[in-house]
């Protein structure tokens, strides 16, 4: 009987029993050999659902109410310290200042100045009422707040001989045209005031309709405005937005004004 094993010249043992042997042991290195439990098509995708569950929970651009306080509530508190501490925002009730700010302008005033900064002859100051001036003026709303021009500053006599003539800081004229309304005189009667420490002189561009300095000589400060009662210097209009711009504090028309004495 002839047998099934079989010696191949090339020393390989042919026989059944040995390729066998190498076939199981081939399919079972790494290979589990029970048969695959069957896997349904809803269980798959609830797989991959979870999967991109997952994912989406680990996913850092997801905008969260956290990011919402940062990106609202940060803007919010910088605009509010902002309004407290730097700016202060001022409607105008008059034509006092015609015609460098019109009535209802909206205004943005720094206050920064008088606090860290000395105010200047030109400056455009917001104030409170220092002695119920505004019995003469419009009020805006619940406010006390006036809004003048500084012409005089602590040490300064400004004065005006009249109708037609300039009004002169520390005996020299100054050439106001380039604020003052048109058609309007620098003051339509005369005056002399000597500015005193920690007070200043204010007029508003629009002389005919001014109550200003010139006109509060009995209000037992010789029409002065304290320096503690001015809380900002206007620099830029916002409203309306067809007149937005800077204001000019016109410094140069005062270059050629001495310092004052007269309250050393």
């Amino acid at each position: 009987m002839q047998s099934d094993d079989f010696q191949q010249p090339d020393g390989v043992d042919r026989s059944e029993g040995s390729r066998d042997e190498r076939i199981f042991a081939v399919a079972d290195h790494g290979v589990d050999p029970s048969p695959m439990k069957p896997v349904s098509y809803a269980q798959s995708n609830n797989a991959v659902a979870k999967h991109k569950a997952a994912d989406h929970g680990n996913d850092d651009s997801t905008f969260g109410w956290r990011d919402a306080l940062i990106w609202c509530g940060v803007p919010i508190l910088i605009f509010v310290l902002l309004r407290v501490f730097l700016f202060g925002f001022y409607v105008i009730p008059s034509g006092s200042m015609l015609d460098t700010i019109e009535i209802k302008d909206r205004v943005i005033a720094s206050k920064i100045a008088p606090k860290y900064v000395d105010l200047q002859r030109g400056d455009i100051v917001v104030f409170h009422d220092p002695a119920n001036w505004l019995t003469a003026e419009q009020k805006s709303g619940n406010d006390d707040y006036l809004i003048k021009r500084v012409i005089g500053i602590p040490g300064d006599v400004v004065e005006c001989a009249g109708a037609g003539k300039p009004i002169t800081v520390n005996g020299v004229a100054v050439d106001e045209t380039s604020y003052i309304r048109p058609g309007v005189d620098p003051s339509n009667f005369a005056f002399r005031v000597e500015v005193t420490a920690g007070n200043i002189f204010v007029m508003g561009d629009n002389r005919a309709n001014s109550s200003d300095s010139r006109y509060h000589q009995d209000d037992g400060n010789n029409g002065l405005v304290p320096i503690n009662n001015v809380v900002g210097v206007a620099f830029v209009r916002y409203w309306p937005l067809s007149r937005f711009g800077l204001l000019d504090s016109h410094h140069d028309v005062f270059d050629g004004v001495p310092a004052g004495t007269s309250a050393q």
